[in-house]
C-alpha cells in the first residue's frame, strides 16, 4: 500500500528526486520533535494549527477510526512558543522545496481565499 501511495506522489514536485531528500530531512526534524513530545508528527502538525490562535481550527479528514482517535489526541498536545518557532523555522513555506501540485493541477491555497475576519462573524 505504501509503495502504491508513493507511486502516485512521485509525480508531484515536492516528491521528485531533486526535492524529496530536502523535504525528507524537514520531516525527520518534525518527527524527532514529535517523538520527544510523545505524539505523532500528524498530531504535532494539528496542534501547531490549533495553537495559531482562537480563530484557527484544523479540520482533518479521515475514514479510519484509528486516525480519528489520533486526530482527537492532538488536542492534548501542548506546543510552547519556543516549539512553535522551531516548527515554523523547520517547515516554513519558503523552506519546502517543490510546488505542492504540478502544472495543470489545483493550486488553490489559503492565500487565495477570501475568508472574512473572525470579528465579522455573527453568532445567532
Amino acid at each position: 500500500m505504501v509503495n502504491h501511495v508513493f507511486h502516485g506522489l512521485q509525480h508531484l514536485p515536492r516528491f521528485q528526486a531533486e526535492n524529496l531528500e530536502h523535504n525528507k530531512t524537514m520531516f525527520e526534524q518534525v518527527n524527532e520533535m514529535a517523538t520527544k513530545k510523545g505524539c505523532t508528527p500528524g498530531q504535532l502538525a494539528l496542534a501547531w494549527v490549533h495553537h495559531q490562535g482562537s480563530d484557527f481550527c484544523p479540520i482533518p479528514g479521515t475514514t479510519e477510526i484509528e486516525n480519528f482517535d489520533q486526530n482527537i489526541g492532538a488536542l492534548s498536545v501542548k506546543v510552547t512558543p519556543e516549539e512553535m518557532g522551531e516548527l515554523e523555522s523547520i517547515a516554513s513555506a519558503e523552506a519546502v522545496k517543490g510546488d505542492r501540485y504540478g502544472s495543470g493541477g489545483t493550486n488553490f491555497t489559503w492565500m487565495d481565499s477570501d475568508t472574512p475576519p473572525l470579528s465579522s462573524w455573527r453568532s445567532e
